[in-house]
């Protein structure tokens, strides 16, 4: 007998249904996902549930327990007497509504711009940009509360460099006294505040894009503009929107750069956050803030499906 007749034949693989794999995959990941599922559901599920069922009931801070059922009533309820009463009723809501999505719509679109600029800066070699990368850090880096007092201090128009300056445009109007113009001073704020956050995400795109690419284009004669333009955004386009979503977000719970700059009341007309909070504390109903909480809640998360979408469009 050979030694080719003793070996032995090689095993035969085994096969695997592709279908028993994902699911062992699927099972993997939720076992992995479930602690984290419950941390979630146990800090955020029970203060999502009670807002929402305080939203229907007219209770107040003082005796939430004493409340009654009032269904839809904080929405949108009309008396015998025809006094209109519900959210959806109060010209003080729409006023906020209309000044935080403006405000949103504004800043955000000064930060994307402004921050690519800057990021397309500090992403070149020169001398000093390691310091001028942590630099663009700090007005990021104060808390709002303290930006917004120091940017109240220049707005003044008394005592006030920039207030002084801008009264003086303004044929003797503060920049504060007015909704208009106060809308404008305030995004300004933002803009100098965050702009540095967005050129932070943008700037770590821009360092996911190999470099050979631009300099194959420089060899094929394609100027910076073209390659801005054809490159650069193409590439970048899933960390512009990842950025819109955080300052989209973020600008439309703004609350203590107009409470500081304007008060509780001139706040409340100008910042969704700051009219539940006027409902909530200083007028104990603690029913009608939930309700206004439930709505602010509605438009974040109307905003953050419509991103969301967009990204799935693109990344697929």
């Amino acid at each position: 007998m050979t030694s080719t007749n003793l070996q032995k034949p090689p095993p035969k693989p085994i096969k695997t249904r592709r279908g028993g794999v994902q699911s062992i995959r699927t099972r993997q990941a939720i076992y992995l996902l479930l602690p984290t599922l419950i941390a979630i559901v146990l800090v955020a599920g029970y203060p999502l549930f009670i807002t929402f069922y305080y939203s229907l009931t007219d209770a107040s801070i003082s005796s939430p327990d004493k409340a009654t059922f009032l269904g839809l009533g904080n929405f949108w309820f009309t008396t015998d007497e025809g006094n209109a009463i519900g959210i959806l009723q109060d010209p003080k809501w729409w006023s906020s509504v209309k000044y935080t999505v403006g405000f949103s719509l504004i800043s955000v679109t000064l930060e994307l711009i402004l921050g690519m600029i800057i990021a397309l800066v500090v992403s070149s070699t020169f001398k000093g940009r390691g310091f001028l990368r942590t630099a663009m850090l700090i007005p990021w880096a104060i808390p709002t509360v303290v930006s917004a007092q120091m940017w109240k201090f220049m707005y003044d128009s008394e005592f006030g460099l920039l207030g002084r300056t801008l009264k003086t445009m303004l044929n003797g109007d503060a920049i504060l006294a007015d909704s208009s113009t106060a809308l404008w001073a305030m995004i300004g704020v933002d803009v100098w505040k965050t702009t540095s956050f967005m050129a932070l995400l943008l700037l770590a795109g821009l360092q996911s894009i190999p470099s050979d690419m631009y300099e194959a284009a420089d060899m094929d004669g394609a100027s910076k503009w073209t390659q801005f333009w054809k490159m650069t955004l193409p590439l970048l386009r899933p960390t512009i929107l990842v950025a819109l979503v955080f300052r989209t977000l973020d600008a439309l719970r703004v609350f203590d750069v107009m409470y500081v700059m304007l008060g509780a009341n001139k706040a409340a007309d100008t910042s969704m956050s700051a009219y539940a909070r006027l409902q909530l504390i200083d007028n104990s109903q603690l029913g009608y803030g939930s309700a206004v909480a439930v709505l602010i809640f509605a438009i974040i998360m109307a905003v953050t499906v419509a991103y969301v979408t967009t990204l799935k469009v693109k990344f697929d």
